[in-house]
């Protein structure tokens, strides 16, 4: 058995891996969702799916706000089910999660002068509202630690130094009963090359302080993270979790990690990256990484999914003769777009969106 659980996070992020037999299920939680999601959708959707009360692995693919919050607000429920005196809604073997500290600020430099920035924005009455994203977002990610220290849940064991990412794994996948996890990204170039990018950033931002009236609309973009990007293997049957990753990034851990094929990989089913965002994939990328079936999770916000996105995955696979299935978690603006410039029955797809009672909707492997 192996399914994977897309649970209603509206702009952000959250699947339950399901694995295991009928006899011995087993399941792990990969991203949380922004504000609302655990309250709304991931509480009922734990209840319902995970059997066994037990999860083998929370992951968090990194730390931007509609990921984080929904795994903050489990880790808080389960504090307040230790402090009523009541056995915890689920218990969590393991988590994996690269903090900010960890993976791109050993020192502590960046967080200091991003403190010291958003000081000076407050003082000065200037709005910088991407910075101050950006910011809480390494907070939340320190937050979560703690909330895992003090409810005793294991942190990124099985990996070297703390840290998620290609060179720190162990040679062979990690293993999960016959599930097996393959970490694909982030790489050490990856980290360097955000690290020397929020470093530009800082200074170019501090420079810009010296005149505050030029703040209100200089903050275009913030540096983000480099996801944990898995493929995951059962019996057979794959599934590439992206987070929020580049292509191009993708495309650099799977040949690093020795996955291409004929500078190929095909997948039955990819969680598409970013929430389906043209920012973070081209056209070609999706002829390179091809899959029988493709999750979104996303709800119109920022226009995600992109049409464009949306179009490159249906026209790669018809110029293939693929037939495929677009699964999302709700019907936007631009999957309205898609079945009326791309015809389901002429391109050869089917696109299936989650019922709206339904925490979540399941897309099963075997």
């Amino acid at each position: 058995m192996f399914k994977l659980h897309a649970v209603q996070a509206q702009f952000g992020d959250c699947l339950i891996l399901e694995f295991g037999t009928a006899a011995k299920k087993r399941y792990i939680l990969i991203d949380g969702g922004p504000p609302d999601t655990f309250a709304n959708d991931l509480d009922g959707a734990l209840g319902e799916i995970v059997q066994t009360g037990k999860l083998d692995a929370v992951i968090l693919s990194h730390i931007d706000n509609d990921h984080i919050v929904g795994l903050l607000d489990l880790l808080a429920a389960l504090e307040q089910d230790q402090a009523d005196g009541q056995p915890p809604r689920v218990s969590i073997a393991g988590l994996w999660h690269n903090s900010f500290q960890r993976s791109l600020d050993p020192a502590g430099e960046i967080a200091g002068r991003m403190q010291m920035l958003m000081t000076m924005a407050g003082s000065a009455s200037v709005a910088m509202p991407l910075a101050a994203d950006a910011f809480f977002g390494v907070k939340e990610g320190n937050r979560l630690r703690i909330l895992a220290k003090k409810l005793k849940i294991p942190m990124n064991k099985g990996f070297q130094d703390d840290l998620v990412m290609l060179e720190t794994a162990a040679a062979q996948p990690l293993k999960f009963g016959k599930l097996t996890l393959r970490v694909v990204g982030p790489n050490r170039a990856n980290l360097d090359a955000l690290r020397t990018d929020w470093l530009a950033w800082l200074a170019k931002t501090e420079q810009k302080m010296a005149d505050p009236s030029t703040m209100a609309n200089a903050d275009k973009s913030v540096p983000n993270l480099s996801s944990i990007v898995l493929l995951a293997e059962y019996e057979g049957k794959t599934i590439l979790l992206t987070g929020d990753a580049r292509s191009d990034h993708i495309l650099a851990g799977l040949k690093q990690a020795n996955l291409l094929t004929n500078g190929k990989l095909h997948v039955d089913v990819h969680k598409v990256a970013h929430h389906g965002s043209s920012r973070n994939a081209v056209a070609k990328f999706f002829k390179t990484v091809t899959a029988d079936t493709y999750v979104i999770s996303a709800n119109g916000k920022d226009d995600n999914p992109d049409y464009d996105t949306l179009k490159w995955i249906v026209e790669g696979a018809h110029g293939d003769g693929r037939q495929i299935e677009i699964v999302v978690t709700n019907d936007t603006p631009s999957t309205k777009k898609l079945k009326q410039t791309h015809k389901p029955a002429a391109f050869g797809y089917r696109l299936t969106v989650k019922p709206k009672t339904e925490h979540s909707i399941t897309v099963e492997l075997s």
